[in-house]
């Protein structure tokens, strides 16, 4: 029986990957057209560093209690509201640009709401994948849903720079907002949430309890081996290497005689995400052929970091893209794999604490790396702080592996 691509044979399913991917593209666009609008209005790196800061700091503080929501509630309505926050981001970003009432703490404000908005929304769409599709093809969906992302991430921008072109920077953000609206209707009546799971298979409702939560839901992970090293795992990569790198490519670019606005320049900044859509491709085709594994995580991630490495001492335009194509693959590969074997091994009663625990350690620890590539670039350079960060990551797997060598984990 062929599995290739398995979910995406599910029309339920084929309505969600949709609606994630307009919604990955409207985010961004947004990010685009703000991103432009406060460097031209305001110039400040501060502002800048906020920015990334504000995506990536609700992960940490608040993707296991929006886990803890998902358990109890059901998770149609927090998806809902979480693109209804992103729309009204995108209004107000409008509004302020219309009237030229733009102020940096109103930024902030707005910064800080999207980041929110996208806690809410990520975490609830990995809960509502168990009931779209079977136990069996959640491996498919999880990939499937990974390369989305990537693909969001190469096609939103070019949307977004279009959108500016044609209908300014007011107006897009306004069409941008009708990017959401599938995924919001089709969650109105989208055939997933408590009422549609069998008896027995809804998590029982339980308060979220602040930090007690926190350490009830990591003694359990740590019972289940293979989950507890891909958490590690996930958290070191963020920690130490993550995406920091990008914020520095106009600098990487430079030095290899390529940052002028163009193809060339495009192609560097997309080579990575194009390295990850052909990884969610080819394992898509090759479905259970290639089944999750703790050692498929590892191995993976090890390449992406040498790839890293090797990346920031290229001084050859071609060998730097191919680089950042293979780190890409094996970053996306590394990844969707670990979130497999945690989703699909994350205990009934606690599953949404679980996923926003995963979360909290894949997208919550970045701001980590922003100190090891940004803070160190201070003393060693660029490109001797990304080399530094990956061989502190390679470092980091060494000790992975030789502390759960004790017992062997499949």
């Amino acid at each position: 029986m062929n599995h290739s691509f398995e979910a995406l044979r599910l029309p339920q399913y084929r309505r969600l990957a949709l609606g994630f991917l307009l919604t990955m593209v409207a985010d961004n666009v947004e990010h685009v057209v703000s991103y432009w609008v406060l460097f031209q209005k305001f110039d400040s790196p501060v502002l800048g560093g906020f920015a990334v800061v504000s995506h990536w700091l609700p992960y940490l503080l608040f993707a296991l209690p929006a886990g803890a929501l998902a358990d109890r509630f059901d998770p149609r309505r927090l998806i809902q509201v979480g693109l209804a926050m992103f729309m009204a981001c995108s209004l107000g970003w409008a509004c302020l640009f219309v009237t030229d009432s733009l102020e940096v703490w109103v930024a902030m404000c707005l910064l800080v709401l999207h980041g929110l908005a996208g806690v809410l929304w990520s975490i609830a769409t990995q809960i509502i994948l168990y009931d779209l599709v079977p136990t069996g093809t959640l491996p498919s969906a999880v990939r499937t849903l990974a390369t989305t992302r990537y693909l969001g991430l190469i096609v939103g921008p070019g949307i977004g720079g279009a959108l500016m072109l044609l209908l300014g920077t007011e107006y897009s953000l306004v069409a941008n907002v009708l990017l959401y609206l599938p995924n919001m209707i089709w969650l109105i009546n989208a055939p997933c949430g408590p009422q549609f799971r069998p008896p027995g298979s809804t998590p029982p409702a339980r308060p979220f309890k602040g930090l007690s939560d926190l350490g009830t839901t990591l003694a359990e992970v740590m019972q289940h081996r293979s989950m507890w090293k891909m958490m590690l795992l996930a958290g070191g990569a963020s920690w130490f290497i993550s995406s920091s790198y990008q914020a520095q490519m106009p600098a990487y670019a430079h030095d290899i005689g390529h940052a002028d606005p163009g193809f060339t320049y495009s192609l560097l900044l997309a080579a990575d995400a194009l390295g990850a859509l052909c990884a969610g491709l080819l394992w898509e085709y090759w479905g259970q052929r290639s089944p999750a594994s703790t050692r498929k995580a590892m191995v993976f991630a090890l390449v992406w970091a040498v790839s890293m490495a090797l990346f920031a001492m290229a001084d050859r335009y071609a060998i730097a893209v191919v680089l950042l194509f293979v780190a890409g693959f094996a970053e996306l590969t590394s990844n969707a794999t670990a979130q497999t074997i945690v989703q699909t091994s994350a205990p009934l009663h606690i599953r949404g604490r679980v996923i926003g625990l995963f979360n909290m350690a894949a997208l919550g620890l970045r701001f980590g790396s922003g100190l090891m590539v940004g803070v160190m670039g201070g003393w060693l350079g660029i490109h001797g702080s990304l080399v530094a960060a990956c061989l502190s990551f390679v470092a980091f797997l060494l000790f992975l592996q030789l502390h759960f060598k004790k017992g062997h984990v499949s």
